[in-house]
């Protein structure tokens, strides 16, 4: 079993920054890359950045392109997401999740190709 908890959400005004991470624990797994996903009120769960674990690269979805920025420490199995200038449509509950899969970046786009999330965070951004 692998466990991930999430940190660094909380409540900010349109335009602020917060910095989300999420740490890993528990039994080995071939991880091939770690995601963020945010789930809405009455909204499905989307995808929102992915990280490949071999090469640190980085995939975003197309509304947080410039805005968010999500990186790794190898070292210490964490995963980070920088979110800057951000808008009320932000809010949601964000998670974590950890992938063994492989393919193209739209492949880590899809919430049931990951094996195992964390709780969730909330972020809420005020108008």
């Amino acid at each position: 079993q692998v466990e991930l908890v999430e940190s660094g959400g909380g409540l900010v005004q349109a335009g602020g920054s917060l910095r989300l991470s999420c740490a890993a624990s528990g039994r080995a797994f071939r991880t091939t890359a770690m995601g963020w996903f945010r789930q809405a009120p009455g909204k499905e769960r989307e995808f929102v950045a992915v990280i490949r674990w071999r090469t640190s690269f980085p995939y975003y979805a197309d509304s947080v392109k410039g805005r968010f920025t999500i990186s790794r420490d190898s070292a210490r199995t964490m995963v980070y997401l920088q979110m800057n200038n951000l808008e009320p449509e932000d809010t949601a509950v964000y998670y974590c999740g950890v992938s063994g899969g492989s393919g193209a970046d739209s492949f880590y786009t899809v919430a049931s190709n990951y094996d195992y999330w964390g709780q969730g965070t909330q972020v809420t951004v005020s108008s």
